[in-house]
């Protein structure tokens, strides 16, 4: 626990001075989605990890959508609690310095704040293909 919300709060610390940022439109509502790094990997020739801050007003939430097929997710709540689920999973609310991981081809059917009164954010970050240029896509019902 001790070492996820040292982590957290690094993440915060590099987030809040970030010049990478640049937003990116979404299917949302309520939802702020920001990229803040973009590297490709030296030592895996093809691949590039990017992260991705996304930020929740209070009830705020994302449509479900899936990600690229070459994309392996990390995330990790920095503020507030998150509910999210993936493929068929459970529901779970995951609260500041917890961790969810998306295997490429998962469905991630809920992404949402649990708090209807407080703001929460969540720092993704993908390993991925770096040809790749979308990051997301909505499910289509």
């Amino acid at each position: 626990m001790i070492k996820s919300f040292a982590l957290a709060a690094a993440l915060s610390a590099i987030l809040a001075g970030s010049a990478l940022a640049d937003d990116t439109p979404g299917s949302s509502e309520g939802a702020k989605v920001t990229l803040v790094y973009d590297h490709e990997l030296p030592n895996v020739p093809g691949k590039s990890m990017r992260g991705v801050l996304v930020e929740y007003a209070p009830g705020g939430f994302s449509e479900g959508h899936t990600h690229p097929n070459s994309a392996f997710i990390y995330a990790i709540i920095l503020e507030g609690a998150i509910r999210s689920q993936v493929n068929d999973g459970p529901v779970t609310v995951y609260k500041a310095g917890e961790s969810f991981s998306e295997l490429p081809g998962d469905r991630h059917g809920v992404s949402e704040n649990a708090s209807k009164t407080k703001p929460a954010r969540l720092l993704a970050v993908f390993v991925v293909d770096t040809s790749q240029q979308e990051l997301t896509f909505p499910i289509k019902k």
